[in-house]
């Protein structure tokens, strides 16, 4: 019987090693309205560890070119982050042509305040807010951890943030893509941005890097064969350094992107550990006096 016991304990184990058992148990609360238009495009998903207090907390912003998507659409990722003792929000926004890609940065910050208002109830650590997307999620994390006009609308700075982990977008400075991409394939980035240059500027992350802005660490990941995300990163991480902000680049190898959004949680991806140690050395970080 003992015997028995012992080869069960061990399969379970080499099982958990190899990402097929979740051995932490999460809280789940769905359909939480962070304004009071009470609308599913202005709704949020909490996931978080049931037991403990103090735990970093990410927002994930999903992808959609700025005008689809959904907060539901999150893969392993709520299980994979809630495993690593983090709590994971995922949030909905409103879309072009309904609204500009400005009012859906704002409805972004406003999620975000949201989050760390309540976040404590949780179990997370409202000091330690990681901000994250894919695709034009990965745009609109940049863009609200860059601009600090959005947080400040909500009462709050880019002090309050962390760490931010956008994965493979190219939007990172608008009016480069769209001359780089050509008017073939231009019509996703003016149908969000315009065709108005001042406007794509004002909406480019690049164009609010600057010294002293309290600007927070970056992660970039892109796809590594994709050529415009991959060059846009860089350039991006080139300005960050420049005014001494911390910026890594990390290409992920044999993804394309979808991929690289839906393995982001399982174990051996090169980009996931690049998140948890990420996430880890800057709540670290956070939590120093």
């Amino acid at each position: 019987m003992k015997s028995t016991t012992l080869i069960g304990l061990l399969a379970l184990t080499l099982l958990a090693h190899a990402g097929l058992v979740r051995a932490a148990e999460m809280q789940t609360k769905k359909d939480i309205h962070y304004t009071d238009a009470n609308v599913e495009t202005q709704a949020l998903d909490v996931y978080a560890p049931t037991e403990g207090s103090g735990h970093p907390v990410v927002v994930w912003i999903h992808g959609g070119g700025w005008r689809a998507g959904d907060k539901h659409g999150v893969q392993i990722k709520p299980q994979a982050f809630v495993d690593k003792g983090l709590v994971f929000v995922s949030i909905n926004y409103r879309f072009v042509p309904r609204v500009t890609v400005k009012e859906m940065t704002g409805d972004v910050a406003k999620a975000i305040r949201y989050v760390r208002d309540h976040v404590e109830k949780v179990g997370g650590d409202s000091t330690k807010l990681f901000v994250a997307g894919h695709s034009a999620g990965a745009h609109l994390a940049a863009l609200v951890c860059t601009d600090g006009r959005y947080l400040e609308a909500e009462g709050m700075s880019l002090k309050d943030i962390s760490g931010c982990f956008p994965v493979d977008t190219a939007a990172y400075d608008v009016p480069a893509q769209l001359a780089s991409i050509g008017p073939l394939r231009s019509g996703t980035y003016t149908g969000a941005f315009t065709k108005d240059e001042a406007t794509q500027r004002d909406l480019s992350p690049i164009t609010h890097v600057a010294k002293d802005r309290h600007i927070p660490p970056f992660l970039l990941l892109h796809v590594a064969d994709r050529q415009d995300s991959g060059e846009r990163s860089n350039k991006f991480a080139e300005a960050l350094h420049a005014t001494g902000i911390e910026a890594t680049v990390v290409p992920a190898e044999g993804t394309n992107h979808g991929t690289i959004n839906a393995n982001l949680g399982k174990p051996g991806d090169k980009p996931t550990e690049a998140v948890f140690a990420f996430i880890e050395k800057h709540s670290k970080l956070a939590s120093t006096p």
